[in-house]
Order: structure tokens, then sequence, then C-alpha cells
């Protein structure tokens, strides 16, 4: 099953598009700000939350917050469409009927890369915990209600240790919220990397080899999937949360540690060039561990860093794996070793509005 036909509505710079698929890798390539991202952020909107972006449904709208905006898909011969109606929530309907958000994560895994997490091994951990249960979602879509009942009763919890409440029972409940879902947030996760470790192991190594993931558990808190030894930890340290007025310990505190295989060098050390390669393995090998699904893999400008020689290695890795790609570039030429291979898409913008044409 894979995405046949996207259509979009009044979507960021684009007033309409049409774009017919095949299963092939699509290269979408123009100038910058002439709105590549734009049918990648699209297609991340097919799947539970913000996209890729992060946006809000208002700020998505070509003609502004007071508008809306429209996003179809045909998958499987399942009609799938998103948006959102002026000053409105963004919606959900699959074959014509309303549904939730969370049957989207049920219905594809979308994967993406972009820019900003080019930045990822030396930025702070938390864009680490976000690429982190981003992979796990693709595995799990049932993680993300277990990460928002931990961090809401989290949140519960860190208002009582703001206004000083000493009396214990207030916490009891909380903590059992938070020791459950946690220790489902901790399996998960492990369970991720577990997955994506086995798929690596299956890459060519020369040009995107494989890294050593671990799950860094934080300070004072231990990796262990059991909600009994969760909650023992979240009470004994209340003491410690109330002089710091939030907790302490637990899964919002751990990190995402990787080593550079070739030269057993944590990530944060190696060179730029290195650092993409290895979150491109970790793509790859995210799309290759869920083989039997429907994959669909968004690469923006993701020749940025990389030589013409591993350029052409991920095109022929992207051609083998099973899932469907769009990738974007401001060149045709970054997509020499795809002619023939992959559907060309053209976009430029002209009047303010992006248009494309389609080979």
């Amino acid at each position: 099953m894979s995405l046949s036909r996207l259509t979009l509505a009044q979507f960021r710079s684009w007033p309409r598009l049409d774009l017919p698929l095949d299963g092939r890798p699509v290269a979408i390539f123009g100038a910058n700000g002439s709105g590549k991202t734009n049918i990648l952020e699209a297609v991340s909107m097919l799947s539970p939350g913000r996209g890729l972006r992060g946006a809000t449904p208002g700020d998505q709208a070509r003609q502004g917050v007071g508008a809306g905006w429209r996003v179809r898909a045909e998958m499987g011969g399942r009609m799938v469409e998103t948006g959102a109606a002026p000053g409105e929530p963004r919606g959900v309907m699959i074959d014509e009927k309303a549904a939730p958000q969370s049957t989207l994560g049920s219905l594809a895994r979308i994967i993406w890369l972009v820019p900003a997490m080019d930045r990822l091994w030396t930025d702070a951990p938390e864009g680490r915990r976000r690429f982190l249960d981003r992979l796990t979602l693709s595995f799990e879509p049932g993680h993300a209600e277990a990460a928002l009942t931990y961090d809401k009763a989290m949140r519960e919890r860190n208002r009582l240790l703001r206004d000083e409440v000493g009396d214990p029972g207030w916490y009891r409940a909380l903590e059992a919220q938070m020791a459950e879902a946690g220790a489902t947030v901790t399996a998960n996760r492990l369970a991720a990397l577990s997955r994506i470790a086995g798929a690596q192991e299956a890459g060519d190594p020369q040009d995107f080899p494989a890294a050593v993931l671990s799950l860094l558990p934080g300070e004072g808190f231990a990796n262990d999937p059991d909600p009994q030894a969760l909650a023992i930890r979240l009470a004994d340290g209340r003491r410690r949360d109330l002089a710091a007025g939030r907790t302490l310990i637990g899964p919002h505190r751990a990190d995402l540690g990787a080593v550079w295989g070739p030269q057993d060098m944590p990530a944060a050390l190696a060179s730029t060039g290195e650092q993409k390669a290895l979150l491109l393995s970790l793509i790859l090998a995210n799309a290759r561990a869920l083989a039997g699904e429907t994959v669909v893999l968004l690469l923006d400008e993701v020749a940025a860093h990389l030589d013409a020689g591993r350029r052409a290695a991920l095109h022929a890795r992207i051609c083998a794996l099973p899932a469907q790609s769009l990738l974007t570039g401001t060149g045709r030429e970054l997509f020499e070793a795809l002619e023939g291979r992959a559907a060309m898409v053209e976009v430029e913008k002209l009047e303010g509005a992006s248009r494309a044409r389609v080979e």
C-alpha cells in the first residue's frame, strides 16, 4: 500500500497541487523558497501530530490564520484527508468519515529528515528525545498516548512541587500514573533501538556505517521498564524534587547516545559529513525495519554535506528500500543517479504561488 495521488488546496505556498505518484522515488527540485519543503510538510500531515515543522493549523493556511487548507491522499484504495477550516483545529477524514488523528499512525509510517536535524548530535538532549520518540512512534503508534499520559501526570506533580505541597497522599496517584506510562515509554524506546540496530546490520557499512545506539538514562534514573521500580524512585526523590520545584528523574530526562561505528567516536565529535551520514543511516535503518508496513520517507535537502559518491550511494539505497521516498534539492543535478528511476518534479514560484511540472 502506497500513496498514489497527493492533492493540496491552499496549503502554504500552494493554491493547488495535484501530484500523481506511482511508487517510485520522487525528486523535487527548485530554487530556495519555491515551495519544495511545503510538499513534504503536507505529506507529513498524514501522520499524527504537527508535522515536520511543528506548525499550528493557522500557520499552514496559504491566505493566513483566517483561512483554511486541505491535504488529500489516495493510499492503497483508501482516501485520507486532513485539514483545517478557518479558525478551527485540524481534522481527519478517512473514506469520508471523521477519524481521530491517532488513526493516521496505523495507516502509514511517515519518517522525515530535515536540515534542522543536522545539529541533532550537538544540540540539547530534548531534540534527541523528540527524534527518538518519532522513531519509536513509527514502530508503536500507541507510544504517543503513553508519552502524553506521562507528561500530563508529571506536569500535575510539578505543580504540587512548586506549591511546596508536602502531603505524600497528593503525590501517590500521580506517581502511579507516571510509573505505568513512563515504563511503557522506556520499553517502547528500547524496543525501537533494538529494531533499528538489527536493521542497520543489514546495511552496507561503506557509505552509511552503523552506529552503536544507547538510551542514556539521565542522572539518578535507570532505564528499567518496570513501573514499580520507577514509582519507588519517584517517591524516594520527592525531597530533592521539592527543593528543585520539578521532577528530576524519569524518562523525560533520557537521552539518545550514538557512537560513530568506524572510528568508535561519539557522534557529537564526528565531522559534519559523518554526522549527516549517521543520521541518514538511522533513517534508512528505520525504513528497512518497517518492511511490511506502508512507509513514506521524506528527505529534505539531503544532499547537503554529502559528496557525489555518498549521494549516489544514498539514491541506490532509497531505490532498494521497501518505502516510498520523496526528496528535495535545489537542482536536478543533485538527483543524477535517480534519472530514469524516479519521478522528477520541478517547482517554481510565480506571483507568490508555487507551481510544479512533473516528468
